[in-house]
């Protein structure tokens, strides 16, 4: 896999990824609304500059970032559908969402520094750090679950 294709699998994830945490600003409903509401939004405005950063990076090494919705669902690899109907659901979704970005993008670490691209491995690095932190957030926020015994 070559770093273009890599780099529009993350351009295509995080414009899905911003959609669905449109979806969940605008839906969510609970006792959690007022927090996650607001969080929700500040996810998308990160989301929104990662598509930017990594569409940047790919045209300064000479690559063409997708741009189409078309594009961004045949590539993605989150999906864009969901039945969360909590916010307890959403941030389950968002952890298994942000872990499968954080194990991709170890993968891209990998094949950036096989092609002496250092940046590009840094900017993985770098979300990376954004995204487990988030991820270690959302489990902080999920109600504790106890084992019952019999």
């Amino acid at each position: 896999m070559n770093l273009a294709h890599v780099l529009n699998q993350h351009i295509a994830d995080f414009n899905v990824l911003y959609t669905k945490l449109h979806r969940f600003h605008w839906y969510v409903k609970g006792p959690q609304f007022f927090t996650l509401h607001e969080k929700f939004e500040e996810l998308y405005n990160e989301t929104a500059g990662f598509v930017d950063e990594y569409a940047e990076r790919l045209l300064t090494i000479g690559g063409q970032p997708i741009a189409s919705m078309k594009q961004f669902l045949e590539m993605a690899t989150i999906s864009e559908e969901g039945n969360e109907q909590t916010g307890e659901e959403m941030l389950e979704t968002l952890i298994q969402d942000y872990s499968l970005l954080v194990s991709q993008l170890k993968v891209g670490i990998e094949i950036a520094e096989d092609q002496n691209d250092h940046v590009t491995a840094d900017l993985f690095i770098g979300t990376i750090g954004q995204l487990e932190k988030h991820i270690w957030m959302f489990k902080a926020a999920l109600p504790v679950k106890t084992a019952v015994l019999n």
